[in-house]
């Protein structure tokens, strides 16, 4: 087994792995680093080869002494297929070996939760712990297990289910699925201004993703006699999990509980399309000095709705 610089003569086929693979998402296709301009990031992806057939990718970039993984992305770490345990053992050799001859002086590898593999399979985690990785930072995620023949609504918590079907009721509330970012954008600005914080893609930046990849990212958006009161932007990351990555209401409408709504269609979309699970995100308070410290209303807020804690495990290794 040997290691490669990733070069644009393998987009194609590093894409077709990641799809076939066992843990790859949409934040591992190239096609989603084509978003970034060109000079944002310097990128250093990585190929596994065994005899010259791709047996795992690693997405990444190089600042100075450290690869870390992702880099542009909200997932990153090793993608391979259902591997075999001496498999495991030998990337994490190979990569470990490769690493101090490359001149890099310690790996930062962040991979999706456990809930967006095809089949569980921790050999990969456990021979990075054997090999001297330790873990670094644990992000909470909260995400709603789908079961096709379970009625959604009666899984969510009492208040819940009354304000939707409140909302269900009121014929000056409908939501639909288009793609009007330009009525979503301005709203979600509004609301991360709320916690001083930014969303990570520009209006235009979300427009490009979506022509990128027009079937992994959808909007849900709620209206109230045609004004846009709240919306879900979802990104398909892979056939298991399908993520919230941005929800946005509008609070002079916050009376109809247009979230409570926009759940539990999204949720009822997600079961009926055939994905195992909602990703609802990282619930961290974002102002606390340690990044790990959770934010309790947020992961409150989730549970109503039947979520689970899963978490975005960071490895590193010094070399």
């Amino acid at each position: 087994m040997k290691i490669i610089e990733y070069t644009e003569e393998w987009k194609e086929k590093w894409d077709n792995f990641v799809l076939e693979s066992n843990n790859g998402t949409i934040f591992h296709l190239q096609k989603f680093f084509d978003y970034h301009p060109k000079d944002r990031f310097s990128f250093n992806h990585l190929i596994f080869l065994n005899k010259d057939n791709i047996v795992a990718v690693l997405p990444g970039s190089r600042i100075g002494d450290l690869f870390e993984s992702p880099i542009g992305s909200s997932y990153g770490s090793i993608v391979t297929k259902d591997v075999k345990f001496a498999e495991a053992m030998e990337m994490i050799s190979t990569l470990t070996e490769y690493g101090k001859k490359s001149g890099i002086k310690e790996l930062l590898l962040t991979s999706a939760p456990r809930v967006y593999e095809k089949h569980p399979n921790e050999n990969l985690d456990f021979a990075m712990l054997w090999q001297g990785f330790t873990y670094d930072l644990h992000y909470i995620s909260s995400a709603i297990k789908l079961y096709p023949d379970q009625d959604i609504i009666s899984r969510f918590q009492p208040t819940v289910r009354r304000n939707i079907r409140k909302s269900l009721r009121n014929s000056d509330i409908r939501v639909e699925m288009n793609e009007r970012y330009n009525q979503f954008y301005p709203i979600l600005l509004e609301n991360k201004a709320r916690h001083d914080v930014k969303p990570t893609h520009s209006l235009e930046e979300l427009i490009k993703l979506k022509e990128l990849l027009p079937e992994n990212i959808l909007l849900f958006m709620v209206y109230y006699k045609d004004e846009p009161i709240a919306g879900s932007c979802m990104f398909i990351c892979n056939k298991q999990v399908a993520l919230c990555f941005y929800n946005m209401l509008r609070y002079e409408f916050e009376k109809f509980k247009p979230i409570h709504r926009i759940m539990y269609e999204v949720v009822k979309w997600a079961t009926e399309s055939g994905f195992k699970y909602v990703d609802i995100g990282v619930s961290q308070d974002t102002k606390a000095d340690n990044p790990m410290t959770p934010s309790m209303n947020l992961i409150d807020f989730k549970e109503k709705f039947d979520a689970k804690t899963v978490m975005r495990n960071t490895l590193k290794k010094t070399l």
